[in-house]
């Protein structure tokens, strides 16, 4: 917890969604044909960190965290379960990532009993084995309130990280005082999953620079083209051309700067930028001097160009 001292009142920065997220449930009386209720809130977290464990963008003391807590009966868990690991795998291929899983098992201060564990962890095992996941044990890791999938990548440097995790929960809610009512007309006990894909907002980005290099693909790339004018005389003419390309739903810049042509196109290349188009006084919509991240360089005109655009984009479906 990041504690801090208000006139003298000890006050702690908000460090997880999901006291929120039990309230908003049991603001008023649930029935059986609302659920599954899923509720997302990506919100920023605080954790006190030690000052000798923040690492860049991996370790940080403000998390933004893409959580959900999805509400469910207990017949209801595989699905949700089986839709969330499906949905985290479709999303790490998204990015070309994959990860390794994790079952955390119960941890000696765990709440509530052994039978109750029992269900929940054979709920996430059986989930992990019908996705046909290969996954570790990771032995009393769990969280005090249930256990959990947590999802590993590697850094450049081969160090694991967790990204996203999934956990099964039956205490909270119970402490919560949470109930729904069936169509018994009685009410029941009901379980709340956890989770987080990205885990982090910030960790995630950081995986990613170093998955790539730095080089994104087209339709990730931050700046997707640059123009570089020749001279100051024919940057009006590359800003016509660079807002065509905008208005077609592309990142683009005009490098207009002091600097040498030669720099210019070397600062883009360290950039890692994906197209650079210098323009000259032969350059038109008619033949664009284009050169790619990888070398190749070409000649396409305007609506060539903006077909190869289409068609890399579109490769991210």
């Amino acid at each position: 917890m990041f504690k801090v001292d208000v006139r003298g009142q000890e006050w702690a920065i908000k460090a997880m969604n999901c006291p929120g997220a039990m309230l908003l449930f049991g603001s008023r009386p649930r029935s059986y044909k609302e659920l599954p209720m899923r509720l997302a809130e990506p919100s920023p977290l605080h954790r006190d960190e030690l000052p000798g464990t923040l690492h860049g963008l991996l370790r940080v003391r403000i998390v933004t965290q893409d959580d959900a807590h999805i509400f469910c009966t207990e017949e209801q868990i595989q699905d949700e379960i089986r839709a969330v690991v499906a949905y985290a795998r479709y999303l790490y291929e998204l990015f070309g990532m994959t990860a390794s899983a994790e079952l955390a098992t119960r941890p000696d201060n765990k709440l509530g009993t052994d039978e109750q564990w029992d269900r929940t962890e054979a709920a996430l095992k059986t989930a992990l084995e019908l996705n046909e996941i290969p996954h570790t044990i990771a032995v009393g890791e769990g969280a005090f309130y249930g256990p959990k999938i947590d999802l590993h990548m590697e850094d450049a440097l081969g160090r694991k990280w967790q990204m996203g995790t999934i956990q099964l929960d039956s205490q909270m809610p119970s402490r919560f005082g949470l109930k729904y009512t069936g169509p018994d007309n009685q009410e029941h006990d009901l379980y709340v999953v956890h989770r987080a894909l990205y885990g982090s907002f910030e960790r995630f980005i950081g995986i990613l620079i170093e998955h790539y290099g730095g080089a994104f693909p087209f339709w990730l790339a931050p700046v997707q083209i640059r123009f570089v004018p020749v001279s100051d005389d024919h940057a009006e003419r590359a800003e016509a051309v660079a807002v065509r390309i905008r208005e077609a739903g592309y990142r683009v810049e005009v490098d207009s700067s002091d600097e040498t042509v030669g720099k210019r196109i070397r600062n883009a290349q360290v950039e890692k930028i994906p197209f650079t188009v210098v323009f000259g006084e032969r350059e038109s919509k008619e033949s664009l001097a284009v050169r790619a991240r990888g070398g190749e360089q070409s000649n396409p005109s305007l609506a060539e160009l903006l077909e190869t655009l289409a068609s890399l984009r579109d490769e991210a479906g």
